[in-house]
């Protein structure tokens, strides 16, 4: 048996295809973390751990016949999951009637599944010892202006690029802003004939993401070049059998992913 036990239903091929594109569709429409994040994997729901290499300290070290590589450390794979079930009454209903199978609740389990997984990415988990964008110790600091005036949230942009220019930090810069910021730059800029969102998309070559994910007030901009940074996937976002208990089917969305940062200094977080 397969470790998602579909095998373990009574459920059609056709019902596992349509559940499948349902989870990829409604995860896609939360995700953002993986709009600019390289993807490294899927390696399979059997690794797990990868090795996580701080870039700014990698080096061998030998000692009386012993040789180890400092500045890398292997952290373990964690799944992400949220369950959700199916009446069978409702199944043998769309069946008989010749609906398609109602996954609304599959849709709410595959949204809340990409809403950690970006939680995760961006916050990490201090509790498992996870790192995320914002809460990296190493990462740059820049302390926000007023983003509803004038062109601060252009400058500050432009500045923390700069900032990563001098420290020869080049490649793609992505610029993630909660929602409240967002709407902050929907104005237009005198003398530019531009509104500022566009003008501070321009600074990062259209990688400008938002997410409700930060809350209110807060913006990261990263080089997220593989080289500083990836999402480490095991098990792409799935959904697995669980079991039938009542007549019903019980269902688990899950995925095995962490953000893998590299180099804490192609991070700058906006306070």
């Amino acid at each position: 048996m397969s470790y998602l036990a579909r095998e373990a239903s009574n459920l059609s091929e056709d019902f596992w295809t349509e559940l499948d594109a349902t989870v990829v569709s409604a995860a896609k429409k939360v995700l953002t973390g993986r709009r600019f994040l390289h993807l490294f994997g899927p390696l399979g729901i059997g690794t797990d751990s990868v090795a996580v290499d701080d870039a700014d300290k990698l080096s061998e070290q030998a000692d009386d016949g012993l040789l180890v590589t400092a500045g890398r450390k292997y952290v373990q794979i964690p799944m992400i999951y949220d369950d959700f079930k199916i009446f069978a009454k409702d199944l043998e209903s769309s069946k008989k009637a010749g609906f398609p199978t109602d996954f609304s609740k599959a849709i709410a389990s595959a949204s809340i599944c990409a809403f950690k997984e970006d939680k995760l990415i961006y916050f990490g988990n201090p509790t498992l010892g996870y790192t995320g964008l914002m809460t990296a110790a190493g990462a740059n600091k820049i302390n926000k202006k007023d983003w509803s005036k004038g062109e601060n949230a252009f400058t500050d942009v432009a500045a923390s690029i700069e900032l990563l220019m001098a420290k020869s930090i080049y490649g793609t810069y992505s610029l993630v802003v909660s929602p409240d910021l967002y709407l902050q730059m929907q104005r237009l800029q005198a003398g530019t004939g531009l509104l500022e969102v566009e003008r501070v998309e321009k600074l990062v070559d259209g990688h400008l993401y938002k997410t409700p994910v930060l809350g209110n007030g807060k913006a990261v901009l990263v080089c997220s070049e593989s080289t500083n940074m990836d999402l480490v996937v095991g098990q792409d976002m799935a959904a697995a059998y669980l079991e039938q208990t009542e007549l019903n089917h019980s269902f688990r969305i899950l995925e095995t992913a962490f953000p893998r940062i590299k180099r804490e200094q192609a991070i700058v977080v906006f306070g």
